[in-house]
């Protein structure tokens, strides 16, 4: 069975009418499309956010709808490139760290994980959602900007959106000593599953995520579009 796209779901009607208008805007004010703050201030982007809000409003949630936004148009300008994880390539992301990423990846794609392994509480007191998959872009060299999808399912229409970005989070460790990305869901070790406990560790899968990618060239098995 396909998985519903968090692209498609948002933006299938959208983008290939709206974000060529972005794309030109930005080029004649000569702007840094990856400059979220720059990509706020044309008027086509300002306009299609707008539309996108629901109608009773967001509040301080405008934040994750202007970051999904941005990261959609990235997703779409760079070829609307996806890399799907396997169970082997979940076990490597979520292992020990490793070194830096070697070679080119798109500068920004989207990665998409097994379904339903990966966990996090995204607010205290809700039950905790499944990662559907990483919407990622460089800002720079040091610079990665990751936008979690969470509870992507065929009866909600709608997800949840998590962002978080910087350099690589340098000696990561938990506050109660235990492995980046155990699980915290009673009962998760025995069922396989992992955690996402706060937005440093997000940002570590992002970074690890990104190696992964950069060392499988455009064309290979993991990539589709």
């Amino acid at each position: 069975m396909s998985r519903t796209s968090p692209f498609d779901l948002v933006f299938a009607g959208l983008a290939e009418e709206r974000f060529p208008r972005i794309s030109a805007a930005l080029q004649t004010g000569g702007r840094d499309p990856a400059d979220r703050d720059a990509f706020l201030m044309e008027r086509e982007a300002v306009l299609l956010l707008r539309e996108l809000r629901p109608d009773g409003g967001l509040g301080e949630g405008i934040d994750q709808l202007a970051a999904l936004l941005h990261h959609a148009y990235l997703f779409w300008s760079a070829g609307q490139h996806v890399v799907t994880l396997d169970e082997e390539d979940l076990a490597e992301v979520l292992g020990p760290a490793e070194g830096a990423e070697s070679g080119d990846g798109p500068g920004a794609f989207y990665a998409g994980y097994p379904p339903r392994r990966v966990w996090a509480e995204l607010m205290g007191g809700e039950p905790p959602e499944p990662l559907d998959g990483c919407f990622l872009h460089t800002a720079g060299p040091d610079d990665l900007r990751v936008l979690g999808v969470f509870g992507l399912r065929p009866e909600r229409f709608g997800f949840s959106v998590v962002e978080a970005s910087g350099p690589r989070p340098d000696t990561l460790a938990r506050p109660d000593g235990s492995q980046l990305f155990a699980p915290t869901l009673a009962g998760g070790a025995a069922a396989g599953l992992h955690s996402i406990s706060g937005g440093e560790e997000l940002l570590e899968l992002g970074w690890r995520i990104r190696r992964l990618a950069s060392a499988d060239p455009l064309g290979a098995g993991r990539w589709t579009r």
